[in-house]
């Protein structure tokens, strides 16, 4: 498993609707990508997020844009009359991520745009397995394309790597959150979806997508860890995690029955 790796040519414009200002930029491959900045707000840790999660939902076989490396050098975007996005620029240069650009997309509406109840609790069980707080009906993260649903931002996945002493919390952590997802609703095949997904996602799918994570993404303050060190981690809280599975289905199955 690899991404591909692209140099960065042309700032195009920035996305302000994100909250750590990611920009719609073009490629020395000539394809347009919203670029996620590891400048941002919550630093590399957001593109590990972004890179784990968008992996993990495209091996459950859900639809996620293609994710790319993307360099940025200290010339990029050097014209933008920005302050706040020339710091930006200063603050990301290196190795960050873009997620292919879907031109013509729109934001899926679960109350407009259909969805099949096996793709819904594919959706639910993925974003529970990895704590993804922002799939809510107020943000869903989500874009109807071609008629089709497509799953974006998973930044704010993985929240535990923000409290690294607490980590392990993580295994068996229900993940109340769920409750306020936007397809919860739809999500009626929940059990049906746990036994997919241990054929899908397993421990040698996890450490391929965790293998992924680049050294300079994974040098923190305060963590003495090495990234391989740190990779390790990541890989035996998610297969712990997966192996309680049970514990965040039920809640989710609990939640849903709350819900309807």
């Amino acid at each position: 498993m690899e991404l591909r790796h692209q140099k960065l040519t042309r700032y195009i414009l920035p996305l302000r609707e994100g909250g750590s200002l990611p920009a719609l930029a073009e490629a020395d491959d000539e394809f347009c990508y919203a670029l996620k900045f590891k400048g941002g707000g919550h630093g590399a840790k957001a593109l590990i997020s972004e890179l784990i999660g968008g992996e993990i939902a495209r091996a459950a076989g859900l639809k996620v844009p293609e994710l790319v490396f993307l360099d940025v050098d200290p010339l990029f975007g050097i014209t933008e009359p920005d302050e706040e996005i020339q710091d930006l620029l200063k603050a990301s240069q290196g190795l960050n991520l873009g997620l292919h650009y879907l031109k013509g997309s729109t934001t899926f509406d679960p109350y407009v745009n259909r969805v099949d109840d096996l793709y819904a609790s594919l959706t639910v069980w993925v974003d529970a397995f990895i704590m993804n707080v922002d799939r809510t009906h107020r943000n869903t993260n989500m874009l109807s394309w071609y008629g089709e649903c497509w799953l974006i931002d998973h930044g704010a996945s993985l929240y535990f790597h923000h409290n690294w002493n607490d980590r392990e919390k993580a295994v068996t952590s229900p993940f109340t959150y769920i409750k306020d997802h936007a397809l919860l609703q739809k999500a009626s095949l929940l059990e049906e979806a746990d036994r997919l997904m241990k054929q899908r996602i397993t421990p040698s799918v996890i450490g391929e997508i965790v293998d992924l994570i680049p050294d300079e993404w994974l040098q923190w303050d305060g963590v003495d860890d090495t990234p391989e060190q740190l990779r390790q981690e990541y890989k035996r809280i998610l297969v712990s995690r997966l192996e309680n599975s049970n514990i965040f289905v039920n809640q989710a199955i609990k939640a849903r029955n709350e819900l309807i």
